[in-house]
């Protein structure tokens, strides 16, 4: 399938994606509890504004501001029949933005989870997934968005809904799954799972990854145990928080300098991810100097642990084990259930996305 994102790969090794949503739009007066999604028709200018520093600092990709556009998400907000206006209007602006850039920019159509479990463990069946996710996706592809970016997916049933989904429209698809601490997701898939499952769809991502999570160094060991299980060709996506979350004065901050998220372009880059970019916190100061790093960068060889360490920090004691022993041996097919998989206590991230007060995403 010829489309933006693959010509654009096949010309260079690297491509640079965004940085955050979110946590850049609360600097532009985004209020706690809000929706970002509704400044697509509230505020568009401030989209446009943000989505425009990103092409500038060097972003080859750059995602729409539908990361909680389903009408599971939306529905917080009373926003629900609203979908396709919402997804339209973000998809229109990130274009508007990319076509005017005065060279080839990979227009993203987010899709982030829905925020609720499915069955056995919660009340989301795969029919009522699908049909949310088909909803959002169908707007996006209206509105002109190059690919599908299915992103800071936690469990596998949510990943195949979203793909199922994502297919119907032609375009192609991307997924990104969030690691925590311990090395796998909330559900506790681990990256080794990842590329078994991405290889086993029925429609296959044209790219996959992690984004999210606790902190560059995880995200690396994440990448690094993923490409041990990856099949030459295929495209690794690394979209990491621009360092560690804090609360500092009732406010979440992240640590992350300009100099630390280059380091981890060089890493990452190093462990075999092709398409890198930020999540929370990262700013387009952090993808100028990513920019260069990436344009700078000389491919060496995959870090080791102790590399990842030396280099970008301290990771769990999980991921740990994972670097050293490997990803692999369990049954990629199987959705973990088990309560006692998950880690214990959340990060200032997970806290505030669950109460509300961070809008998540990228």
């Amino acid at each position: 399938m010829s489309n933006r994102l693959t010509e654009l790969l096949s010309q260079r090794q690297w491509l640079l994606a965004d940085g955050a949503t979110g946590t850049n739009f609360f600097a532009m007066g985004l209020q706690t509890g809000d929706a970002p999604e509704m400044w697509n028709v509230e505020q568009p200018e401030k989209v446009r504004e943000l989505q425009q520093a990103f092409v500038d600092a060097g972003s080859d990709i750059i995602l729409t501001n539908t990361f909680g556009g389903t009408r599971n998400r939306l529905k917080l907000h009373q926003a629900q029949d609203r979908v396709r206006e919402i997804n339209i209007a973000a998809a229109e602006i990130t274009c508007s933005v990319a076509r005017n850039a005065g060279r080839e920019v990979v227009v993203a159509g987010s899709m982030g989870p829905t925020g609720d479990l499915f069955v056995p463990l919660g009340e989301l069946t795969m029919e009522q997934g699908i049909a949310a996710f088909t909803e959002q996706a169908e707007a996006l592809a209206e509105g002109g968005v190059d690919v599908l970016w299915i992103e800071t997916i936690s469990a596998i049933d949510e990943v195949k809904a979203a793909v199922t989904a994502a297919a119907t429209t032609g375009l192609p698809v991307v997924c990104t799954f969030s690691f925590d601490t311990n090395g796998r997701t909330m559900m506790g898939v681990t990256p080794g799972q990842v590329a078994a499952l991405m290889q086993s769809l029925p429609t296959t991502p044209i790219a996959y990854g992690g984004n999210c999570g606790v902190g560059a160094a995880e995200l690396v060991a994440a990448i690094t145990n993923m490409s041990e299980a990856a099949l030459p060709g295929d495209v690794l996506i690394a979209k990491s928080n621009c360092g560690i979350p804090e609360y500092v004065e009732g406010e979440i901050r992240y640590n992350g300098t300009p100099e630390l998220m280059a380091e981890y372009v060089h890493t990452v880059a190093d462990a075999g991810a092709r398409i890198i970019g930020g999540c929370c916190g990262t700013s387009p100061e952090h993808l100028r100097a990513m920019r260069a790093a990436m344009d700078s960068h000389v491919q060496g060889d995959k870090p080791d642990l102790a590399t990842i360490i030396a280099r970008l920090g301290q990771i769990s004691t999980g991921a740990e084990d994972q670097s050293r022993h490997g990803p692999l041996g369990e049954n990629p097919a199987t959705q973990a259930r088990d309560p006692g998989r998950r880690r214990r206590g959340r990060d200032p991230m997970r806290k505030a996305a669950d109460d509300g007060s961070f809008p998540g995403g990228s």
